[in-house]
């Protein structure tokens, strides 16, 4: 199973993924996206309304 992964480097806290996918992300103390459930939602989902929407593409596949 592929796990979403952010990159907190790249991240600019825009939370696109955090308003648009809120099962799997959030928004961690230091105002960066992170994954808390990488299961909390499909794996379209989390493509179409999360990666393909992040401004910074830092949104990646982990296996």
């Amino acid at each position: 199973m592929r796990k979403p992964w952010v990159d907190q480097d790249a991240c600019i806290g825009c939370e696109l993924c955090v308003i648009n996918v809120p099962e799997v992300f959030r928004l961690a103390d230091h105002d960066k996206a992170e994954v808390y459930d990488p299961g909390g939602e499909t794996e379209d989902t989390i493509q179409q309304e999360a990666m393909d929407v992040c401004p910074v593409s830092c949104i990646y596949w982990r296996d």
